[in-house]
């Protein structure tokens, strides 16, 4: 085997072994392009001649192939190794050929969509946050937590607060005045507005049904007082200050009310029953009796209010009253819509205003007015049409 320069070679003399690649190193020259371009149908060439190439395609560099040089250009450095006379170098391994990017065709007349902006803040907040995070805990060390967003630097654990932040502190957490003062106004407007409910249920409610259960008791020992006495029993000429003697009855209103001597407020008129107009100055004559004028008083609101709706009574209409042995039947003669409350004239044996022009057997039922108030008097009068005796029965009055 001769050795040197391949110029000096016999053409029939073979050339060195070609050193294998290393599959483990980095890939040849030209790897990931093209595949070389196949020899097989390349014309021979001679000894020393470089194979063909493209327009502007550099000549290879292999072993013994001298490039193309200008005069007086030093000659490129042979290759380390390699045969003039081999195919191209051929990667021990399939190289993959780089997938071509998808191209997807545009649209022109499909309509722009609104590119929506990331959540969150922008990336000059977050690193300015991010910043700010890092000399906190820099500054605080690694077991102060990082404060709620929104909350006061005093409320950040584990860090003292300065004398300006105790002292906003303080003042945040003492109250004012004015706050304290009007925290004390409203709580005792909604005191007062719920007193005054309260008031105004047990006025308009509760002591209905109060009275309701007084005058059912009220008439239940009046009847019992009837029936042990007997029928026939003589009639008392006077009876004790809330003692209950008769029942009187408004068929118009639907009224069925006991009626007792006096008209104490506590003893009678609060109790729902209906007064009689029997002491002292005051003092007005019985039913029984043949001649004068039986007055009575009772509520218009509250408590009973028995004579809530006489102001609706019309001349002829019915009053009974009805006693141990007798009805008492009256027909309505007049009304005085408001009276001053000093006014005792309207309970006179022949009451002034009420059209009564001598003496006789009448009746006068007085209340308060406007509703609600006690500011005046309503007066309302009737006459006597029938004494019935009990066992002859009820009154048409009644009956119908």
């Amino acid at each position: 085997m001769t050795t040197g320069s391949p110029w000096f070679r016999a053409p029939d003399e073979p050339g060195p072994e070609p050193i294998p690649p290393d599959p483990y190193g980095s890939p040849a020259p030209g790897y990931g392009r093209n595949p070389a371009p196949d020899h097989a149908h390349t014309p021979p060439r001679g000894y020393g001649e470089a194979p063909p190439r493209g327009y502007g395609e550099a000549p290879p560099q292999g072993y013994g192939v001298l490039p193309a040089r200008g005069h007086g250009e030093a000659p490129a450095p042979e290759a380390p190794y390699g045969n003039p006379y081999e195919e191209p170098y051929t990667p021990p391994y399939e190289v993959p050929e780089a997938p071509e990017p998808s191209r997807v065709p545009l649209d022109a007349t499909a309509p722009l969509r609104a590119v929506e902006p990331l959540p969150g803040p922008g990336r000059a907040e977050r690193r300015r946050a991010a910043k700010g995070g890092r000399a906190r805990n820099r500054k605080a060390g690694p077991a102060e937590t990082r404060p709620p967003a929104g909350a006061p630097a005093a409320a950040a654990p584990g860090r003292p607060l300065s004398r300006v932040e105790a002292r906003r502190a303080a003042r945040a957490a003492k109250e004012s005045v004015g706050v304290v003062a009007s925290r004390v106004v409203g709580e005792l407007f909604i005191t007062f507005g719920v007193v005054m409910l309260l008031f105004v249920t047990y006025q308009l409610w509760w002591t209905n049904v109060l009275a309701g259960q007084e005058t059912d008791r009220a008439k239940e020992q009046i009847e019992d007082t009837w029936s042990r006495g007997g029928e026939g029993a003589a009639e008392p000429d006077a009876f004790e200050p809330g003692q209950g003697f008769a029942i009187m009855y408004i068929p118009k209103l639907d009224v069925v009310v006991p009626v007792a001597e006096g008209i104490d407020k506590a003893k009678v008129l609060d109790k729902g029953m209906v007064g009689h107009y029997g002491e002292g100055g005051l003092k007005t004559a019985m039913p029984s009796d043949k001649q004068g004028n039986f007055a009575v008083a009772g509520h218009r609101n509250t408590h009973g209010e028995p004579f809530r709706y006489i102001n609706r009574l019309e001349p002829g209409d019915p009053i009974v009253v009805e006693t141990r042995n007798t009805y008492y039947t009256y027909e309505m003669a007049s009304i005085l819509p408001q009276t001053s409350p000093s006014n005792v004239a309207v309970i006179d044996p022949v009451p002034k205003a009420s059209g009564f022009t001598g003496p006789g057997r009448y009746i006068t039922l007085t209340t308060c007015t406007p509703e609600f108030t006690s500011t005046y008097r309503m007066i309302v009068w009737g006459k006597l049409v029938e004494e019935r005796p009990r066992s002859k029965g009820k009154p048409p009055a009644l009956v119908g």
